[in-house]
């Protein structure tokens, strides 16, 4: 705790004092671009990684970076998205997983978390979708690279539930909103976000040019079905 009242102080006698004109903006009002869904791990700052300043990103963190489907649950994470969409106009949607992440190695050993951590073991039921993509598909892996896929494979599911969403799902079809899938590599600082025709995690440059010469709707097309619908979008 000493640390961080230190910290305070400092925030308040060195950076406040020189940002005082864009802390007198936010208290007006917030008009934030992005909205970010992450983990909860103490290792991930989400505008640390993305530079981002105070009021630019709309932030969720949970256990995984896990957002139910629609309908699912009456927790937070659902008022969250319908606030961040319908009360702030936000036209793109990321989700972060991370590298080395507590909350996708419990859902591996998913059964051992029942008696030892019952509020968790319910929680990551809500990835169910995910547990089960690697029980039928990545048999063959273990350790690291079957923990690397399952970090993978929930940011995909992430997206799927989030295409849930009535409000999203409209927004989608109009062309008003964006889903990105981003991992996080926390020993070396990588960001790599999904790119669904070439079923790969590439850095986010390359997305956001390609991204620039697509429409809208061939991009959700695209997140939606596979290479081949992405082929016939642009003959």
């Amino acid at each position: 705790m000493k640390k961080l009242i230190q910290g305070v102080h400092s925030f308040q006698t060195d950076y406040l004092t020189t940002h005082r004109e864009m802390f007198e903006l936010l208290s007006q009002g917030q008009h934030p671009r992005i909205l970010f869904i992450t983990c909860s791990d103490s290792r991930i700052d989400p505008n640390l990684i993305t530079q981002a300043e105070p009021g630019e990103m709309f932030i969720i963190r949970n256990a995984g970076n896990i957002i139910p489907p629609y309908g699912a649950t009456n927790g937070g994470e659902g008022a969250a998205v319908e606030y961040a969409i319908r009360a702030l106009g936000i036209k793109d949607i990321v989700v972060c997983g991370h590298s080395h992440c507590g909350a996708m190695k419990g859902l591996l050993k998913l059964g051992k978390l029942a008696e030892e951590m019952p509020i968790v073991y319910e929680w990551l039921k809500h990835a169910e979708a995910t547990r089960q993509t690697i029980l039928d598909n990545y048999q063959n892996l273990e350790g690291e690279k079957l923990l690397q896929v399952t970090i993978e494979e929930n940011i995909l599911t992430q997206l799927e539930n989030l295409r849930t969403y009535p409000i999203i799902r409209s927004r989608l079809h109009n062309g008003q909103l964006q889903l990105h899938g981003w991992i996080y590599h926390i020993e070396t600082g990588e960001i790599l976000e999904h790119d669904p025709v070439r079923g790969q995690y590439v850095p986010p440059q390359t997305q956001f040019s390609r991204a620039s010469w697509l429409t809208p709707q061939q991009q959700e097309r695209i997140y939606k079905g596979s290479a081949a619908s992405y082929t016939s979008e642009i003959k």
